[in-house]
């Protein structure tokens, strides 16, 4: 599984801003984007005016890095998205990005960030109806039901982070079932009303378009 496996406050003092990329860390005092103010590097760099080009590059990996998504499978997904006859591109691929099974169980609370939730995912504690899937870029559809496995279930630290993010609520389009907090179901398809992201992706279609 490719993945970025460099430093995560180091993305979100590249981009100025929080991507909430480490869970509680990130409303702490320790969050690097509260302790530093510079972009990253020996010196920093100088804030200048960005140019056309600038605001859509910085749009497209702001987004990649809030999923966790590596340039290869990004271009893919805006392929996917152009080739989507309803809808907007910009609207399409961010829907795909979030149908993610790692986005969805973190959207779930059951994991602090999309990281975390990607790693409780490849060690086999999730299921799609019913059938065990460890593949984080896998992507739920209407109707799924995501359970926590056997597995996950007897994992304390799984267990812990579920409960404390209880009362999390979740996105319109996914609904949790049962009592214990362990299954969900896609309900409906995601809309960008319902994504709480600060994405700018009509630029992110600009970029490709050229």
């Amino acid at each position: 599984m490719a993945r970025y496996t460099g430093a995560s406050c180091r993305l979100c003092r590249a981009e100025g801003q929080k991507l909430f990329l480490k869970g509680s860390r990130c409303y702490s005092g320790k969050c690097a984007i509260s302790r530093h103010s510079n972009t990253p590097g020996q010196h920093g760099h100088s804030k200048k005016k960005s140019s056309e080009y600038g605001l859509q590059l910085r749009a497209k990996q702001k987004a990649r890095r809030y999923y966790g998504v590596l340039e290869k499978q990004f271009e893919h997904y805006y392929d996917f998205a152009e080739h989507i006859k309803e809808g907007k591109a910009g609207e399409n691929l961010l829907a795909i990005l979030e149908s993610r099974l790692d986005n969805v169980i973190y959207r779930l609370g059951w994991g602090n960030s999309r990281a975390q939730a990607r790693q409780f995912l490849v060690h086999g504690k999730f299921k799609i109806n019913g059938k065990k899937v460890n593949i984080p870029s896998f992507r739920v559809r209407l109707g799924d039901l995501i359970s926590v496995s056997e597995k996950g279930r007897n994992s304390e630290s799984l267990k812990f982070i579920i409960d404390s993010n209880a009362l999390r609520a979740c996105p319109k389009w996914i609904e949790r079932v049962g009592n214990e907090n362990f299954e969900a179901k896609i309900i409906d398809k995601p809309k960008r009303e319902d994504i709480d992201l600060e994405v700018e992706e009509a630029l992110i279609i600009e970029l490709y378009s050229k």
